[in-house]
């Protein structure tokens, strides 16, 4: 595109409605207007001077602040369906997410699943709303920002006759004296003007920086979508739920292997109505039960090694901690937060081999309910075998024996019992307070004796790189909200011809604020101010 030369020298870029430097009217329409348009100063925007290629287009698209605005909107709306029911990562992982959802709200919470709202957040088509509203806002800005920064950088003080009389504040004044103008000088310059003279003819200007603001909130946004895309990169963001059982040490998630943690004792310790009557009786009374602290002891451990399959786990004790509530474990970047807990979860269960007829007892078993063994011998020959093991047992549709997840809750096995008199084995299927028998006459039986519980704490895993982007971002959107909101931009012009003063003023907000600090420079002046021709217009 061919640029456009102004009669003062100034080359302008092809599409500038008002010349950078003298001020000018460039384009015919622009003429037929009373007021001109300042809010880019008149300047050419690429978005609506090319849209030929490609890149023209989608340039244009995204420097639309409609296109913007609908983005936010969407996303908005999303992440509002994604608050309806809860995300996968907050569900208990007693079986698998699709069985939950529909278990838990029917087709709602199957719809739910199906069209991927279970993981929000972290879905692809999420994450490109996103990145969307990021191009946006930076594409927005550059197509804003870059010539208005042009065309105040380029103005000169002698502006033209056209570009005056088009302004909203606007004024003729016979030629005023040395004194006068002096005064006006010291009226502004105590007002915080800058000023600036070219022949004769003044530019008084103040808080420029003003103008700034809308995209240094812009600055703060993109970094802090950045910070938040940043949290779906392996390693920067982890918030994983951990439970674990006395005596167990497991992984801690999100640690890549290299840290362990064992659960030494879960303690927890409730008010007592006695003692705590005076400040509880009535939330005692109430629910019956109130804890007044839980927690977890347990051993940090670190891992040697470099964690490839296959090596032996070789941990290193690096410290012992009482983990409580809001008192969390740290290392390194990361803590655990003591959340929740289950009391006396179902641990081992003994079992004893019995004479359905006599009584006798020829042996006990006891089976680990989080991993039981197949086999168990007895003395003299006898035997049991586990076939099948439910660990929360239920009936499915069609009467066969299911589990609905890995923890016991509900116990159920199908034993084959091997003795000298059977050595083919009898089958059995036993649950809690239930045994059913295939052909109804066997000899022998699983005896219930009793049940081992262990408590179980349920530990947040957090660790969160981001956090300081996401502050850093929030920090610099303030700044720019304060820089635009609470300044403007003012500018005053006196330029002299004919023996006669032009005065316009102008300011991209606050219009009745600027009139009337005008009204105060120009008071014992001997010059008359300049007038609002919208309200004069109005008025004729």
């Amino acid at each position: 595109m061919n640029e456009v030369k102004c009669e003062c020298g100034h080359v302008n870029p092809h599409g500038t409605v008002i010349c950078e430097s003298c001020g000018k009217v460039l384009e015919d329409s622009a003429t037929k207007r009373k007021l001109l348009d300042m809010r880019y100063e008149g300047s050419a925007r690429r978005s609506q001077t090319y849209n030929k290629t490609l890149v023209d287009k989608i340039w244009n698209f995204f420097s639309s602040v409609k296109v913007g605005v609908t983005l936010i909107v969407v996303t908005l709306i999303a992440s509002s369906v994604g608050t309806i029911l809860p995300q996968e990562m907050y569900i208990p992982q007693t079986m698998t997410p699709a069985e939950y959802y529909e278990d838990q709200y029917g087709w709602f919470g199957k719809l739910y699943y199906d069209l991927g709202f279970n993981n929000l957040y972290s879905s692809w088509w999420y994450l490109l709303l996103i990145a969307s509203i990021g191009v946006s806002l930076v594409i927005c800005s550059l197509d804003r920002v870059v010539p208005l920064y042009r065309a105040l950088k380029n103005q000169r003080v002698e502006r033209h006759e056209g570009f005056l009389k088009r302004q909203r504040l606007f004024g003729l004044a016979d030629s005023p004296d040395e004194n006068s103008m002096r005064q006006l000088e010291e009226n502004l310059k105590s007002k915080k003007y800058h000023i600036r003279k070219e022949n004769g003819s003044i530019l008084a200007e103040k808080n420029r920086f003003s103008r700034w603001g809308p995209y240094v909130n812009h600055i703060g946004l993109i970094i802090f979508l950045i910070g938040g895309m940043l949290r779906f990169v392996p390693g920067m963001y982890v918030d994983e739920l951990l439970w674990i059982r006395e005596g167990e040490t497991k992984a801690i998630p999100g640690t890549d292997g290299k840290y362990y943690l064992k659960n030494n004792k879960f303690i927890m310790q409730t008010y007592d109505k006695e003692k705590d009557d005076e400040v509880f009786g009535a939330a005692l009374d109430r629910a019956g039960t109130v804890a007044k602290n839980y927690q977890s002891n347990v051993t940090l451990y670190e891992r040697k090694g470099t964690g490839v399959a296959g090596e032996s786990l070789d941990l290193k004790k690096v410290k012992h901690e009482k983990i409580r509530v809001n008192q969390p474990l740290k290392m390194d970047n990361y803590a655990l937060y003591q959340v929740d807990y289950k009391l006396d979860e179902l641990s081992k269960m003994h079992l004893a081999l019995q004479n359905k007829k006599t009584g006798e007892e020829l042996g006990t078993i006891k089976v680990n309910l989080y991993n039981p063994d197949t086999h168990y011998k007895l003395k003299n020959g006898y035997s049991v075998e586990i076939k099948s093991y439910f660990p929360d047992f239920e009936f499915d549709e069609n009467s066969k024996p299911t589990t609905k997840s890995k923890v016991p809750n509900n116990p159920a096995f199908v034993f084959k019992m091997v003795t000298p008199d059977k050595p083919e084995g009898e089958v059995s299927f036993v649950a809690i307070r239930q045994t059913i028998e295939a052909d109804g006459d066997n000899t022998y039986k699983m005896a219930f004796k009793g049940v081992e519980t262990k408590n179980v704490a349920a530990l947040t895993v957090r660790k969160d790189l981001t956090l300081w982007i996401l502050g850093l971002g929030g920090l610099i959107f303030m700044v720019g909200v304060i820089q635009g909101a609470y300044w403007n931009h003012r500018r005053l012009w006196v330029r002299f011809m004919d023996e006669k003063a032009i005065i316009a003023g102008h300011t991209n907000k606050n219009w009745y604020g600027l009139k009337r600090e005008l009204e105060s420079v120009f008071k014992e002046t001997g010059i008359q101010a300049p007038v609002d021709q919208l309200e004069s217009g109005k008025k004729g």
